[in-house]
């Protein structure tokens, strides 16, 4: 029974920066001159009210979970990689290559191309760890910068060596990659995919992981208290390129499966534009590096994000508003850590001046 208030108890703050978020978005439905009501309706319907929204929703959720998921180990580990972005777009391309050029039948390649694009990324991930172990750089900065690095590069591949000269449009991108090899469909004329499956099997795998494996208890003692963790024995440097190799290899496996199940090709920018790697680390913040809250609040905020389509077709609110909504949650919720930061640094002070 205690573990389960101490559950709805942890739910509580998430729920409270949701509603505080939509309270804000009522504030700018109004000043646009529309009706909260009849908006939030619009976004509900846009985003669940049929069959083919429903869909649309949960194809849009599954790189923004795999990512949410990936992130919400490396922060419940202390380690803050913010570079998923650049993570999922090897894992894109280094896909994308695979399926076109490895010789074999189609599912041959498509599996070896989700499997490359998980190491792409997750090997992308852990040479940010290796350089904070070893270098003492500063893990922060190395993977925000290594995701121009990585998109530069992905952009020059499609651009000159990999580029797609069949078509009229000379976009930068590969070539289209053979049907045999794409994720499957679910339903006639929906864009959900089986990368579905992908997703829901990394967030129960990642929560066992978490929850009953040695690495898991390792992964919260280093988090909660450093120190104690390396009074154990638990090394913070191997520690840090396996949480960092599966963080990055679940933002590759997002770019997999968007390119196999949606595109089924790289296109340049096309994984960039949609904000899939920052909104899935807004589903770790609001989740608290919760894994299975970050499956869940990946769907709200993809939710939030298709909903927005429907008002902006049938209202005179711009699609804007989903932003203004995901951006006062994650306001809203960062306020915890930077209260109890606060606390902390308040009660040292107090310690000191005691002793």
């Amino acid at each position: 029974m205690s573990n389960w208030l101490k559950n709805a108890s942890s739910l509580l703050h998430p729920l409270m920066a949701l509603a505080a978020g939509l309270a804000v978005g009522a504030v700018a439905i109004l000043l646009v001159g529309e009706s909260v009501i009849n908006t939030y309706a619009e976004m509900w319907k846009g985003a669940f009210g049929s069959f083919y929204y429903l869909t649309n929703t949960l194809a849009r959720a599954i790189p923004i979970l795999l990512i949410g998921v990936g992130l919400s180990l490396a922060f419940r580990a202390g380690f803050f990689n913010l570079g998923a972005e650049g993570q999922m777009v090897l894992g894109g391309i280094t896909a994308a290559l695979t399926a076109l050029y490895l010789p074999g039948p189609g599912w041959l390649r498509l599996i070896a191309a989700l499997v490359a694009g998980i190491l792409a990324g997750g090997v992308w991930g852990a040479i940010a760890g290796w350089l904070d172990d070893r270098f003492k750089i500063n893990l922060i900065i190395s993977t925000l910068l290594m995701n121009y690095m990585a998109t530069y590069f992905a952009s020059y591949l499609v651009s000159s060596p990999f580029k797609d000269t069949t078509g009229s449009a000379a976009l930068p991108q590969t070539p289209m990659i053979e049907p045999s090899a794409w994720l499957p469909k679910l339903f006639p004329g929906s864009s959900l995919h089986a990368g579905i499956f992908l997703a829901v099997a990394a967030a129960i795998l990642i929560h066992l992981l978490v929850k009953y494996s040695v690495f898991g208890y390792e992964v919260n003692m280093i988090g909660r208290n450093p120190l104690f963790a390396s009074y154990g024995g638990v090394r913070r440097g191997p520690m840090m390129l396996a949480g960092l190799f599966i963080s990055g290899g679940l933002a590759g496996l997002a770019g997999s499966v968007e390119v196999l199940g949606m595109q089924y090709r790289y296109l340049d920018g096309a994984l960039i534009t949609p904000n899939y790697a920052w909104t899935g680390l807004m589903a770790a913040l609001i989740a608290g590096s919760n894994p299975i809250g970050a499956a869940l609040a990946s769907l709200l905020l993809a939710a939030l994000q298709t909903g927005a389509m429907g008002v902006e077709r049938n209202t005179e609110v711009p699609l804007e508003i989903a932003s203004v909504i995901q951006a006062a949650i994650v306001l809203f919720v960062s306020a915890k850590f930077g209260l109890a930061l606060f606390k902390r640094r308040k009660e040292r002070k107090a310690n000191g001046s005691a002793v």
